[in-house]
Order: structure tokens, then C-alpha cells, then sequence
């Protein structure tokens, strides 16, 4: 086992015990990918000031979101098809997820079901997140389930209505299971760890919706079902309904322009995610951390804002908090964790993060991540300076 140090050596292991189709999935955004990739080095670009001779000691990043405690300003981030990257992976990312003293949001599109992560966690609170449907029946007895579960918030994503053109899984064919092409065999032959976990789960298949919604009972009428499922008509009154239906926290997911900004602060959530669906939607879109002080500025004296996009490192996290993020979201670093090691996997990269976080912290002169603003910053290197 190679040495772990960060979030890339976690990258490199995963792109070689996840087969193909399901490693592209993770690691690769839409069109031309530029969305995808600024998200990361739209970071890299802001510096931090060094700070020196300042008291290091009693340093903190514990935090809250939405009035929970949690242990850094980080939840996981809801990925369809987790439990594909490692069997059952969705149920290993919320135990490493619980441990850590970090929020685990799960997606309409797990392979693992609402009631398969309840039920190995204990019931232990964890957010789900939700597709708005066509069926509007099934979003309701969705949302009942996430409530039955114990489900402590509720995000709701607001920037798949139409699924952007996503080259690779095109090309890869993807599905779940993979579907048996001489292309695919030979990969997942390649792919021995991978292959014995899936042998020994029954779960390979969408948990929430096969069996759960009409006339889905096989991977064969799942396929048409997501087709025509998605709904283009979905508006914000569409939102006011979910929170009438679900009636605790609500989070919505994928805000990048400050009108739709103000106008999910009108609609009562508790919370937006300044987003761009990891780049995997609207290709040439802004990247998150650019978006992001626009928005937290427009709004945030009256929602809490979070990030989620091109998170890698504590020290992306630092930033994004340091331009008004009250908290962040972290999917393809988990992803990465959780191809590479299952479930240490994934605490190793909730570990790399916390380290990163309160290391540079505090070489920017800060004890408490609840007292970081735009002053650790330096100058002329990052957006919204005004």
C-alpha cells in the first residue's frame, strides 16, 4: 500500500481498482470539461497571507450548518451511483462519514436504498438528497421514506431538470451493472478487488427506485423510466411544495447567479450550495469559487451559503469559507477515498482535509475557522475584491 499523504495519491489508487465506466463517471464533467476544471484551479489561483508570531494554540474548526455541530465546515456530497465506485459504498461513506462527526447526504440515485443506510448506521441522522420526478406520487413517497429514516434535512437539486451532454459516460455506455461488452469485460477483469465486492453484495441496482416506483421492477424498465423522468417544468413553485411536504431543514443545490440566489432566500430554505453540478451540467459556466462571493454577498445575511465544486484540500475549504461560505461539500475527494480504500478510504480523506484545513489556519494567523474572513487573503488574487 503506497504511502497516503493527499487527496491525488487517493486519485491515482481509485483510477486503478474502479473499472472504467465508473471511475470516468466520477472523474469527468461535461462538453468540453473547462467547467470541470476551473472549479479546481479557479482555486489555486487565490494566495493566503502567512502570518507569523500569533499565539498557534486551542485552534478549532468545528463549526455548525444548519444548526448541527460538525467537526469541520465539510459534508459529503450527494453522488449517484456511490455504490458503484466500491460495494456498498454508500453505507461505508456514511459509517466513515458518522465517525468523523461529518454530515453524509445521500442521493436519489444511490445504489444502497434510504432504508440500507438507516438501517447500518443506526439510524443515525444523515441528509438525502432529491430528484424532482415527473411521478410526483413517488417524490412523495420519497420523501416519506427520507422522513421514516430519520433523515434530517432534505437537499433538493435544482440544476438537473435536463442532464447535460457528458462525453465519457457516452462513450463507456455507462450503466449499473455494467453491461457485459468485450470492452467492459476486459476491464473489470483488470479490476479483481472491485469484482469480489460486487459478488458479495446484492446491491448493484438504483436502491430508491427499483421496486419503489411505478413499473420499475428490473434494470431493464429502470433504463426508459430515467429517461422521461426528470422534469424540464420543474419552478420555484415546485420548491414551495417540497418544503410544505417535507416541513424540516431544506437545502437547495445549484445556485450560480445571485437572482436565483435572492430568490432561494425568499422560498424560506435554510440553505443554498453555490454549484455547478461538479461541471457535469452547463459546460462554460462560472466555477463555484468565482460564483461564490457574488452570492454570499447578495444573500447571505439571510440564508447560509455553502460551496461545493473543486473542493480537493483543507486549504480550498479555508477559502471558500474565507469568501462566505458557511460550509462546503466535498464528492469527487470522497469518491476518490472511497474507490481507493472503501470505507478508510474515505476517512483518510476526511483526515487529509481537517489536517490541511487547521494547518493553514493557523499559519494564516487564525484559531477558529468560525472567525476566518476575506483578511486571510492576499490581495488582487481572488474574486469579488471590492
Amino acid at each position: 500500500m503506497p504511502t497516503i499523504t493527499h487527496i491525488e495519491d487517493l486519485r491515482v489508487l481509485a483510477e486503478k481498482r474502479v473499472p472504467r465506466m465508473f471511475y470516468d463517471y466520477a472523474d469527468s464533467g461535461s462538453w468540453t470539461e473547462s467547467t470541470y476544471r476551473a472549479n479546481e484551479t479557479d482555486f489555486q489561483r487565490i494566495k493566503l497571507r502567512q502570518r507569523v508570531a500569533v499565539n498557534m494554540e486551542g485552534r478549532s474548526i468545528r463549526t455548525q450548518m444548519i444548526g448541527q455541530d460538525v467537526a469541520m465546515p465539510v459534508a459529503i456530497a450527494p453522488t449517484g451511483l456511490t455504490g458503484m465506485q466500491h460495494a456498498d459504498g454508500e453505507i461505508l461513506a456514511a459509517r466513515a462519514a458518522k465517525a468523523f462527526g461529518v454530515p453524509f447526504t445521500l442521493s436519489t440515485m444511490s445504489i444502497c436504498s434510504i432504508e440500507d443506510v438507516a438501517e447500518a448506521t443506526g439510524r443515525h441522522p444523515f441528509w438525502f438528497q432529491l430528484y424532482v420526478m415527473k411521478d410526483r406520487d413517488f417524490i412523495e413517497r420519497l420523501i416519506d421514506r427520507a422522513k421514516a429514516a430519520n433523515c434530517s434535512a432534505l437537499m433538493l437539486t435544482l440544476d438537473l431538470q435536463i442532464l447535460g451532454q457528458r462525453h465519457k459516460d457516452l462513450k463507456n455506455g455507462l450503466s449499473a451493472p455494467p453491461k457485459p461488452t468485450i470492452r467492459n469485460l476486459i476491464n473489470l477483469a483488470t479490476k479483481p478487488r472491485w469484482c469480489l465486492g460486487m459478488l458479495g453484495t446484492k446491491r448493484r441496482t438504483f436502491g430508491n427506485i427499483v421496486g419503489h416506483a411505478k413499473g420499475v421492477g428490473d434494470l431493464s424498465s429502470l433504463s426508459s423510466w430515467t429517461a422521461e423522468q426528470f422534469d424540464p417544468a420543474l419552478s420555484w413553485a415546485d420548491v414551495e411544495w417540497i418544503k410544505q411536504r417535507w416541513g424540516g431543514k431544506l437545502i437547495l443545490k445549484g445556485i450560480l447567479d445571485q437572482e436565483d440566489a435572492r430568490l432561494a432566500a425568499d422560498s424560506g430554505a435554510d440553505a443554498l450550495i453555490v454549484s455547478n453540478h461538479g461541471g457535469r451540467q452547463l459546460d462554460g459556466a462560472p466555477s463555484s469559487i468565482e460564483a461564490l462571493p457574488a452570492i454570499a454577498d447578495a444573500v447571505g445575511s439571510r440564508i447560509e451559503v455553502w460551496l461545493d465544486g473543486g473542493i480537493r484540500s483543507g486549504q480550498d475549504v479555508l477559502k471558500s469559507v474565507a469568501l462566505g461560505a458557511k460550509g462546503t461539500l466535498i464528492g469527487r475527494a470522497f469518491l476518490y477515498g472511497l474507490g481507493a480504500m472503501g470505507e478508510e478510504g474515505v476517512t483518510k480523506c476526511l483526515q487529509i482535509i481537517a489536517k490541511e484545513l487547521d494547518l493553514t489556519m493557523a499559519f494564516c494567523g487564525r484559531t477558529d475557522i468560525r472567525t476566518v474572513d476575506r483578511s486571510i487573503l492576499w490581495p488582487g488574487t481572488y474574486p469579488g475584491e471590492r
